[in-house]
C-alpha cells in the first residue's frame, strides 16, 4: 500500500519521459536529514541552497531521473547516485540499523531546518562504513521540487521517511491536481 501511495504522488506527466531504472549501487536518502553547506547548487537553470545528506548505500534496482543524470546510471569511481527505491526496510541514522520505512507528511517553514531537501538523482561520494553500512555524502538542493525542479515555498505539504525533527528532511512536495 505504501508503494502505491508513493507512486500515486508522482506526477508522471512532469517526469515520465525522464524516468529510468538503474541496477547496482545507489544511495537511498529517503529517511535522511540535510544540512546546508553554505553553497548554492543550480538545477535546471535555477539556483538553490545546497544541502548535504548522509545516506546508506544499497544495491539493487532503483528509479532515476535520467535528465539530471545525463541519461546514464554509471557513476564515477568512488561515487553513487542518490535514487528512489521501494524497499521497505533499510539502514537509517543514527545507528544505521535496518529499520522499517515510516512515511509521513509535514509542512515546510522558514524556520532553520524547516525546509525539505531533494536528493533524487544527484551524485554522492562514498564515505566510511559505520556499523557495517556503506555511507555516502549526497549533495542536493534544499526546497527544490523533484517533480518540476521549481522552488518549494514555505507552507507546502511535503513527504519524507525521515523522523520528526530531522532538519530539511529528504523528500518531495505533494503535488495536487490543478496546481
Amino acid at each position: 500500500m505504501k508503494k502505491l501511495l508513493l507512486l500515486a504522488l508522482l506526477p508522471f506527466s512532469a517526469v515520465a519521459a525522464d524516468l529510468m531504472v538503474c541496477n547496482g549501487e545507489f544511495a537511498l536518502c529517503a529517511a535522511s536529514a540535510s544540512v546546508p553547506t553554505g553553497k548554492t547548487i543550480r538545477v535546471d537553470g535555477k539556483e538553490f541552497q545546497e544541502g548535504m545528506a548522509v545516506c546508506p548505500v544499497l544495491t539493487g534496482k532503483a528509479i532515476a531521473n535520467g535528465k539530471l543524470m545525463n541519461g546514464s546510471c554509471k557513476a564515477p569511481a568512488g561515487k553513487v547516485w542518490s535514487l528512489f527505491s521501494t524497499v521497505k526496510e533499510y539502514p537509517q541514522a543514527p545507528t544505521w540499523a535496518v529499520v522499517s520505512m515510516t512515511p509521513r507528511s509535514f509542512v515546510t517553514s522558514t524556520e532553520p531546518g524547516g525546509g525539505m531537501s531533494n536528493q533524487w538523482s544527484f551524485i554522492c561520494t562514498k564515505q566510511k562504513k559505520v556499523n557495517g553500512v556503506q555511507l555516502a555524502n549526497c549533495l542536493g538542493p534544499i526546497n527544490e521540487s523533484p517533480w518540476d525542479n521549481g522552488h518549494v515555498a514555505p507552507g507546502t505539504t511535503a513527504f519524507t521517511a525521515a523522523p520528526v525533527g530531522a532538519a530539511n528532511p529528504v523528500g518531495g512536495d505533494i503535488v495536487l491536481k490543478g496546481k
